[in-house]
């Protein structure tokens, strides 16, 4: 009589997993990244894996360049062999966590229409309200995390700037790491508020404020610092003392019953600071979590036929000198269709007596 076997059953081939298990890499440098700090490629490379396992397998000699061992701190030069290591991506035992298929669903939904401009060098993006720009303290994915997954052929894709999470508009990313170092130039103009109306970066943003502006264009300079609340979470403050100078000019666009929209040249690139320079002076935007009027938000979002529920702050233009070529580059991306309703809203409410 025939002894009955369970049948006997593998989740996965032998072969295709270890075909699929880390390995280590060998990368020859090329011109992308030459003069990136070993600490910085690293980090791009291996999305997905903790900071601090990508230091400490630079301090334990894991990582080396051309056989040899180096510190974070080390740049790489054009043709340096980088010795990567087999490294462990973040969630590997629960894959509806892990950010690499994350940042890969949302890279498949990113509509084409978000791409406001692109050339060989530079790629801009119409941030919609609400995405993170890049992973990390939290948050598993970006925009930055989705474009390369949508772009795995592109050798370079790395962030000129910033947007707040909650901020909308124009985001520009860099496809090449010389435009990258010469916006990041532009940048520090900006940064240190010099170099004239031809040596920056022109950012505009749209913000919708509570109360009535009273100035056509007002210029405002206030000192800010950077601090942590017991939750954890990132503010800034107003510090006459010991912060940063911040330089921000306002023109006035169109004014409502109670509120105003005004046109935001930042001259600086501080954190949150046309949020702060506006609720310091008691025209905090609209929608703002953070330094808003929180009884106002909860309000507006939930008004009849014209709520409005995310902060009222859109980057709507950018203007620079091109860094490879030379020419004046002008970007624009306009107002997303629930900011655009609701000033519609706003109009049919009344303008100021």
């Amino acid at each position: 009589m025939p002894v009955a076997t369970k049948p006997c059953r593998l989740d996965r081939d032998p072969l295709d997993a270890a075909a699929s298990a880390p390995r280590v890499e060998l990368v020859t440098v090329d011109d992308n990244h030459a003069g990136q700090r070993v600490d910085n490629f690293l980090l791009s490379r291996l999305k997905g894996v903790p900071k601090s396992h990508v230091y400490r397998i630079l301090r334990s000699g894991e990582v080396r360049v051309n056989k040899g061992r180096i510190d974070q701190t080390y740049r790489l030069a054009l043709g340096d062999v980088v010795r990567v290591p087999p490294v462990k991506f973040l969630s590997t035992q629960n894959p509806s966590n892990d950010a690499h298929l994350q940042a890969k669903m949302l890279g498949k939904g990113l509509p084409a229409w978000r791409i406001v401009f692109e050339d060989d060098a530079l790629l801009a993006i119409d941030k919609p309200a609400g995405l993170a720009v890049h992973g990390g303290s939290g948050i598993h994915l970006g925009v930055i995390e989705a474009m390369r997954l949508t772009r795995p052929d592109a050798k370079f894709l790395e962030l000129v700037h910033r947007l707040d999470r909650d901020t909308s508009g124009i985001l520009l990313i860099a496809k090449k790491r010389s435009a990258l170092t010469r916006m990041h130039a532009l940048l520090r103009c900006e940064g240190n508020n010099v170099g004239g109306s031809s040596g920056r970066i022109k950012k505009h943003y749209y913000a919708l404020v509570e109360g009535n502006w009273p100035d056509l264009r007002k210029s405002v300079r206030i000192k800010l610092a950077k601090y942590v609340t017991k939750e954890g979470e990132r503010r800034v403050t107003v510090d006459v003392d010991g912060g940063q100078e911040s330089h921000t000019i306002f023109t006035r666009v169109e004014q409502f019953s109670g509120a105003t929209l005004l046109d935001c040249d930042i001259r600086t690139g501080r954190t949150h600071q046309i949020r702060v320079h506006l609720a310091s002076l008691g025209y905090p935007i609209i929608g703002d979590d953070k330094y808003g009027n929180f009884v106002l938000n909860k309000h507006v979002a939930q008004a009849k036929n014209g709520g409005l529920k995310r902060m009222f702050l859109h980057a709507h233009s950018m203007a620079f000198t091109h860094p490879m070529t030379s020419t004046h580059t002008e970007i624009v991306a306009p107002l997303p269709p629930e900011l655009s309703k609701y000033l519609d809203f706003r109009r049919s409410v009344g303008k100021p007596k």
